[in-house]
């Protein structure tokens, strides 16, 4: 039995390679454009597991499909291969940030952990956000200030157009010859997260940002 093996962002990647596909067929009826477009796919999507194995390689392959039901029963089945978000309770969320002694937490039943990259909320009275990913396989907590921006700008993290917030954080980081150094790092993150975690289909960027704010 083929265990789960995908996780969100490569679940958003995919999806977004049948897109391609599929306006292909719209757009194009020379057989060899489109099987030209399916090769690069498959390759692309390949690329994504490393360490794949040959059942894993099969399930995958998108090269027979050719209908949008056909597609669409792909993505289904894949959907049911999707690797969840780690189980978190409040009382781990708040042991993340201790110092934010009134935290509130989100209402956790009602988030979809099977398509989630990073949880994240607000506090609209404290002016911050909180973001929690997996690093090293391990879960962490970052706490930043926000403010939505009045023009639409591009997401750092799913790096598409659209409502941001300017986000800043303080690192962790220390220099050995001044202790008391505090660096501040900002980005410009989607302010709503769940589209933002529909969205997302690498974490490189978001892996770098947790690492330069944990230092």
């Amino acid at each position: 039995m083929i265990g789960k093996f995908i996780r969100n962002d490569q679940f958003n990647f995919i999806k977004k390679q049948v897109t391609l596909i599929k306006d292909s067929y719209k757009k194009n009826s020379d057989p060899s454009v489109i099987r030209a477009v399916k090769e690069l796919a498959n390759a692309r999507i390949i690329e994504l597991f490393p360490d794949i194995t040959g059942d894993q390689a099969e399930i995958l392959d998108l090269s027979n499909w050719k209908t949008d039901q056909e597609f669409d029963q792909y993505i289904q089945h894949l959907s049911s291969l999707l690797i969840p978000f780690p189980n978190l309770t409040d009382q781990q969320i708040k042991k993340m940030f201790p110092k934010a002694k009134k935290l509130k937490v989100p209402d956790l039943s009602q988030i979809n952990f099977n398509q989630i990259t990073y949880l994240s909320w607000t506090d609209i009275s404290t002016n911050k956000k909180f973001i929690i990913t997996e690093l090293d396989e391990k879960l962490v907590g970052i706490e930043c200030k926000y403010s939505i921006l009045s023009k639409d700008n591009i997401c750092s993290f799913c790096n598409r157009f659209g409502q941001v917030a300017f986000i800043s954080t303080v690192t962790k980081a220390k220099k050995s010859k001044n202790p008391d150094y505090y660096k501040a790092i900002g980005n410009y993150i989607c302010f709503d997260s769940s589209e933002c975690n529909k969205r997302i289909i690498n974490v490189d960027y978001l892996t770098a940002f947790f690492k330069g704010s944990l230092g």
